[in-house]
């Protein structure tokens, strides 16, 4: 069975000659080019990263086949009518579907790859479940940040409240007051171009995965108050 070898400099000349063309007339000539050289690579990855996450323990999944965004963009609703996104995106969750809660994603973009996990878009029923695991433990809350930070992970603040939520007035002067106005539960971290173009791109997933267990894990246990089964690992 194929292994992945990293993604070649035609995944990024793909990419780049999307973003100078983006419209169905290219992207139908050049549709083979996208297959063998974003899809298959990412397919490989995948593929290898499940199977590494599995040995490690470590409770992400997915059908690299589904795992991997559409290159369409939905553009019902938005003012940009470009059709195809200029980057390739992959999610990986506990169960293996995608919309689940708590993420492992990958980013691969000319200008610029990177690897996320959290809670990156949770509806207010979720959120509200992880601010009052938040507001109930902030000691195990800050621990969960102290672990993130010996890995060099922060929390992205680029979605915030102004204000503090409602219900967390008293908590407006504590430890936790800033993560109690989070919209998101989200860390980055940065790839170079080297690590994407190799098999190193693999050990760097899983040694984020493993880094961001942690926010992970505390979200799941977060989240069984409205679904008992959302820690079954």
């Amino acid at each position: 069975m194929a292994k992945f070898a990293g993604f070649p400099p035609a995944t990024f000349a793909f990419l780049k000659g999307l973003a100078a063309h983006n419209d169905r007339v290219w992207f139908t000539a050049n549709k083979a080019s996208y297959e063998k050289s974003v899809l298959a690579p990412f397919h490989l990855l995948l593929a290898d990263v499940v199977a590494a996450l599995a040995e490690k323990g470590i409770p992400l999944a997915g059908d690299p086949k589904k795992a991997i965004f559409r290159i369409y963009r939905d553009v019902r609703f938005s003012k940009e009518k470009l059709p195809y996104k200029t980057h390739a995106g992959a999610v990986l969750t506990r169960d293996g579907v995608k919309g689940a809660s708590g993420i492992l994603y990958i980013h691969i973009d000319p200008e610029g790859c990177w690897l996320a996990a959290g809670f990156h878009a949770p509806d207010p029923e979720q959120l509200g479940a992880i601010r009052e695991a938040i507001y109930i433990d902030p000691p195990r809350f800050q621990t969960v940040r102290e672990e993130l930070a010996a890995v060099g992970l922060v929390l992205d603040t680029s979605q915030t409240l102004s204000r503090m939520p409602r219900d967390y007035q008293d908590a407006a002067d504590g430890p936790v007051a800033d993560a109690l106005r989070l919209k998101r539960f989200v860390v980055r971290r940065p790839l170079t171009v080297e690590t994407v173009s190799g098999t190193g791109l693999i050990a760097e997933a899983v040694s984020f995965a493993a880094d961001t267990e942690p926010l992970l894990r505390f979200g799941w246990q977060a989240l069984t108050v409205l679904d008992p089964t959302a820690l079954k690992n």
